[in-house]
């Protein structure tokens, strides 16, 4: 298992699934819970931090995250929280990334639109300068925000039109929150020419990936594990190639499935369902990219063969519009680290 741990660590990656602030590193979280200390109930001891991401069930994880959320108050907060996701990102050698922003919940906290894209704009050409990292941006709507948060959030993609940006997405509760009432606004994303990336199919059943797939034209789904209920839904991504964002630890602290031998990952794969490995919000989990190939390669039996097509499938499933220098990358890695 060291050997695997060795060769994941070292392994060039993409990842697609995860989230702008819930990417914020605990030094930095405490940095800025120490900035605002006093009109935020996040604790800025490192300790009562970790206690503090401890999440009874979904909805007590979207309460505490938001409160992260609440922490990002300038334009300054957003550029050094998305640089320094940049030089986390390259430490797991990780080439490509497509982060989920939620600029709704930053302009409505009075940080301007504009401010706010130059900020990631900054820090991304930062992060590429600094770490050699490429970010992109999904662009989410909160879902339990309702059809405001929806309008403002394509307001803002299509008027700002950052350069890394190249998705739209929908985050937040499942429950409460149908797909199919976001469907003009998607229809509108993607006539201008951004991908349909919805979270689907986490904490609710089948339906919810079908809402996704049918209302809102889904390319990939957010999470997806629920697939696992409907034998046609895995044929049906199987035959269309509508891949998965699964994030195991994800899944697990926010007890959407209960234990590690209850994720259907192995049945998703066996029915040739594609999927990408991801870590969705890390250190809220107390998990990481690598943590994460480790978790599917136990689930999956896998070894550092299995891992690289880990890899290559994360790169195959991005937006990436040359996909062939990473795919080369982890090729040659993969063959050198063979021999």
């Amino acid at each position: 298992m060291s050997d695997l741990t060795s060769f994941i660590a070292g392994l060039p990656k993409a990842e697609l699934h995860v989230h702008h602030v819930g990417s914020a590193s605990p030094r930095i979280v405490a940095e800025l819970a120490a900035r605002h200390e006093g009109s935020s109930p996040v604790p800025a001891d490192p300790e009562l931090l970790a206690k503090y991401f401890e999440f009874r069930d979904f909805a007590h994880f979207i309460d505490i995250y938001l409160s992260v959320v609440d922490l990002i108050r300038d334009a300054e907060d957003v550029r050094l929280l998305t640089y320094e996701i940049g030089r986390e990102l390259s430490r797991q050698q990780v080439r490509y990334a497509e982060l989920t922003v939620t600029p709704y919940s930053s302009v409505r906290r009075g940080i301007p639109a504009p401010a706010f894209c130059e900020a990631i704009e900054d820090a991304r050409t930062g992060a590429r300068r600094d770490f050699g990292v490429d970010l992109a941006w999904c662009f989410d709507i909160p879902g339990e925000a309702g059809l405001p948060s929806a309008e403002e959030t394509l307001r803002i993609a299509l008027e700002e039109r950052p350069e890394g940006l190249i998705s739209f997405g929908l985050g937040g509760p499942e429950i409460g929150v149908p797909r199919p009432q976001f469907k003009p606004y998607f229809d509108r994303a993607r006539a201008a020419g951004l991908h349909s990336v919805p979270h689907a199919g986490e904490t609710t059943g089948p339906e919810t990936i079908w809402d996704a797939i049918q209302s809102l034209g889904a390319e990939r789904i957010g999470h997806g594990i629920a697939a696992a209920q409907d034998e046609r839904l895995m044929a049906y991504l199987a035959e269309h190639q509508i891949p998965l964002e699964v994030c195991p630890t994800s899944n697990l602290r926010t007890r959407a499935v209960a234990t590690p031998a209850d994720h259907p990952l192995p049945k998703l794969a066996a029915a040739g369902v594609p999927f990408s490995i991801n870590s969705d919000d890390p250190p809220m989990f107390g998990t990481s990219l690598e943590q994460e190939y480790a978790v599917a390669a136990g689930l999956l039996d896998l070894d550092a063969q299995g891992v690289a097509e880990l890899a290559r499938a994360a790169v195959h499933h991005s937006f990436l519009p040359d996909k062939s220098t990473l795919l080369a990358e982890i090729d040659t890695y993969t063959a050198t680290h063979a021999r």
